[in-house]
């Protein structure tokens, strides 16, 4: 992908984004503490018939942090960088806390979407009442603790619980941290820290409804950070058109079989 461009919004901050091919705009959205570096793999294949534009979160990588974090503060960032770019009717692809964002932007009407792709995606990511595809608040507040006293540490041990036992090789992961993680910024602990609050307050579940656009919801059954009932959560509420719940596999299935998900995203976006 090509190295960083930013713009800076009507507040001062900035966004910062890489981008590679030409065609229909595919925007892909990342997950928590990481940036649009880790679709680096999959810009690059599918760049061939995509304009894909991998943005920065506020506060990860490149672009500047922001004073409060909440969802719909994400949402307009990224809706505000579309517009100065004049990017119209993408493809938009969410992983993660990036696939939150993504939807968000749609309920808000903040794009007009062609596709809509969710990725390791949950409307709720704490456990909670008769929410039980989320992790236990106590594990939230245990890896908040952590952030704050072990921080690198911590987003390693969260890098590693992306996979399942056995779901890549020590030379993939080696590959993986090189392009995905080591070629970006890290946040700073206290973005982190915040981010992961907003995740934490975050619930869609009421507003969850099916949407002007075809969806699509892909999950690793495997998933420990999201579990896999969310995925399925969110595909009935949505009446997604494409779902896939992948056996074995974890929170970042383009990592792991990045030829699969290429085949699956292709023929997801060639759908009109």
């Amino acid at each position: 992908m090509n190295s960083h461009s930013t713009v800076t919004l009507a507040d001062g901050r900035t966004i910062a984004w890489r981008e590679c091919g030409q065609g229909h705009p595919l925007v892909m959205l990342h997950g928590w503490s990481m940036s649009g570096a880790v679709f680096t793999e999959m810009a690059e294949r599918l760049g061939d018939e995509f304009r894909v534009l991998c943005p920065d979160l506020p506060g990860h990588g490149g672009s500047a942090s922001l004073d409060l974090y909440a969802l719909s503060s994400l949402s307009a960032s990224i809706g505000e960088w579309l517009e100065i770019l004049d990017i119209n009717n993408p493809s938009l692809l969410g992983w993660s806390l990036g696939g939150q964002v993504a939807l968000q932007m749609v309920l808000e009407g903040r794009v007009d979407c062609r596709q809509l792709m969710l990725i390791s995606t949950t409307p709720c990511f704490n456990q909670g009442g008769d929410w039980k595809h989320g992790l236990p608040q106590g594990q939230v507040r245990t890896m908040e603790r952590q952030l704050r006293s072990r921080y690198m540490t911590t987003l390693e041990d969260f890098f590693d619980l992306q996979f399942a036992p056995g779901e890549i090789a020590p030379a993939r992961r080696r590959q993986i941290l090189d392009f995905a993680v080591r070629a970006a910024k890290v946040p700073a602990s206290e973005d982190s820290i915040a981010t992961l609050g907003l995740l934490s307050r975050t619930d869609l579940r009421g507003q969850l409804q099916a949407l002007p656009c075809s969806v699509m919801v892909q999950h690793g059954v495997s998933d420990a950070i999201i579990p896999s009932g969310a995925g399925a959560y969110l595909a009935a509420r949505l009446d997604a058109a494409s779902v896939s719940m992948l056996e074995g596999i974890g929170h970042a299935p383009f990592f792991s079989r990045p030829d699969l998900c290429e085949k699956l995203w292709r023929e997801f976006l060639h759908e009109r």
